[in-house]
This record gives C-alpha cells, structure tokens and sequence, in this order.
C-alpha cells in the first residue's frame, strides 16, 4: 500500500515540508517536474504535492495520474501564493463525487 509523500515545486515554496518528514523534491521546469512525478509513481507514492504554478505547465501529466488510482497529486500555492487551480480541482472532484458541487 502506498504511503510515501513527495513534494514537488520551486524551493522556497517546498522546502519547508521537509520538516513535515516529506520527501521535498525541486523544480522549476516542466521537465524536471514530469521526471520527477513519473519516478516518485514508479516507488509507488500514494501522495504528490504539486506546486499550481508547476502544474500549469504540465496538464498532460496531471490528467495522466487523475485517471489512476496512485498517486493522488494535489496542487498547492507556491511562495507567491494561489491561483486557484488547487481549490478548482477540489469542487470538480467533489462534483463528480457527489453529483453537485456542494462546497
């Protein structure tokens, strides 16, 4: 059963998980990002935080793992703060979930 934590995105936005006992991986670039998720799915991971701004250059890849049961990606603000993607995602899932959105 998977129950690793990674955590993916910029280092000023993600170093501070690591006193969280969180595997803190950096990246900046749409490359390092998908290498990086692809091996954290490889070592089965059952948790990936992914920085919004990252995820916005990686759409294929996110929906690649939407639709597998491991990793669950969530997206989270970076330094800069939130665009909004992460709490997007929630209310979509909840919507499919619950057959409205009730948030």
């Amino acid at each position: 059963m998977p129950n690793n934590i990674g955590v993916v995105g910029d280092r000023e936005s993600v170093l501070a998980f690591r006193m969280l006992g969180f595997d803190v991986h950096f990246a900046t670039e749409a490359k390092e990002a998908r290498r990086i998720i692809d091996k954290l799915a490889e070592k089965n991971y059952g948790v990936v935080y992914l920085t919004e701004q990252l995820a916005e250059l990686i759409p294929d890849t996110i929906r690649r793992y939407d639709a597998k049961m491991t990793p669950a990606v969530i997206l989270i603000p970076n330094h800069a703060g939130s665009r909004g993607i992460g709490k997007k995602r929630v209310q979509e899932n909840v919507e499919k979930a619950v057959g409205q959105n009730i948030l």
